[in-house]
């Protein structure tokens, strides 16, 4: 997990699906472990940023990329 990849998941809208337009960060927790579970993650780096997105949020850690968001919000 680089400083990226945490910029991104406060940016990065989602591109497809229920959730389109949702900043990943936002997604739904139980979205991302439907992924995980019944389908997989799309392919390339949309998938890796889901990944982490899911680990972030099991592990209570989502306040990290919040200040992130933050500050793309005042800008």
């Amino acid at each position: 997990m680089d400083k990226q990849q945490l910029i991104k998941l406060a940016t990065l809208p989602m591109p497809f699906g229920k959730y389109a337009g949702r900043v990943l960060i936002d997604l739904p927790e139980e979205y991302l472990l439907w992924f995980q579970n019944k389908a997989e993650f799309p392919k390339g780096e949309l998938g890796e940023l889901m990944q982490l997105c899911l680990a972030l949020k099991v592990e209570g850690l989502e306040e990290v990329v919040a200040p992130l968001k933050n500050q793309r919000l005042s800008r």
